[in-house]
């Protein structure tokens, strides 16, 4: 009788002879790649992503430095640094167009009016040439509560004694400056001891070649000061050889 070896394989259950299958072969653990394809795509992305963002941020606030005017001025005023505030826009192609912060404009003048917030445009500013500015003495009455800085006036000489012009000084109405920018207003008191006879002096530019004529047509007569519409800065400019006639309609009374 044939004996089974013991290494034949063992009998299946119920008599089979089939042998027992092997189990499933140990697969090899591999270590972490730190540099999977997928990994360095995801960080690309990212870095991708901060740097278009930062750029758009800094495009967004592509400021720069410029300067506008802090009140209405007219065309010859000669700038000074309370005339002007720094400001921050963006301006992008024109910003060549517009004084840069880095450019000092006092003494320049400006060939035109600039409104209140205005960015000071390069196309506005002119050298000084053939200005002088005149002190004019004017009583409190006869100057406007709110003159400052930067109008443009026209002056009157009138033959009032309320307007401080001597008894004798003869002549009716007369002006003598027109259009004339005014540089500084002085000596306008507030309070109880501010009348309408204080001398108030009242700075303005003219023509060197005018001055002597403007004091001329004075005359010792008293002065009265007419601030000028803002909308009526392209007429008579700069005109200070007193063409004004007796004809002329008289300015108004004082004012305080």
């Amino acid at each position: 009788m044939a004996v089974r070896s013991a290494t034949s394989g063992a009998a299946r259950p119920g008599g089979g002879d089939d042998p027992v299958p092997a189990g499933p072969q140990p697969r090899r653990v591999r270590p972490p790649r730190w540099l999977d394809l997928r990994l360095v795509l995801g960080v690309l992305l990212v870095l991708g992503s901060v740097l278009v963002g930062a750029r758009v941020v800094t495009a967004a606030d592509a400021t720069v430095p410029v300067w506008a005017a802090t009140a209405d001025l007219g065309p010859g005023t000669v700038l000074d640094r309370g005339d002007l505030v720094a400001v921050s826009v963006r301006l992008d192609d024109v910003a060549r167009s517009y004084l840069a912060t880095s450019t000092r404009p006092e003494g320049r003048v400006l060939s035109r009016a600039v409104q209140a917030g205005e960015l000071l445009p390069r196309s506005a500013l002119d050298s000084p040439t053939g200005l002088v500015q005149l002190a004019l003495p004017v009583q409190a009455g006869f100057v406007p509560p709110s003159l400052t800085r930067g109008q443009l006036v026209d002056v009157y000489a009138v033959a009032d004694p309320a307007a401080g012009a001597p008894a004798a000084a003869g002549g009716d109405v007369a002006r003598v400056v027109s259009g004339a920018p005014v540089q500084a207003v002085s000596g306008r008191g507030d309070g109880v001891l501010s009348t309408a006879t204080t001398t108030v002096q009242v700075v303005v530019s003219v023509p060197a070649d005018d001055a002597a004529d403007v004091l001329g047509l004075i005359g010792g007569r008293g002065l009265v000061v007419v601030v000028r519409d803002p909308a009526d800065t392209g007429s008579d400019s700069g005109d200070a050889s007193g063409q004004g006639a007796a004809g002329t309609s008289a300015p108004a009374g004082p004012t305080g």
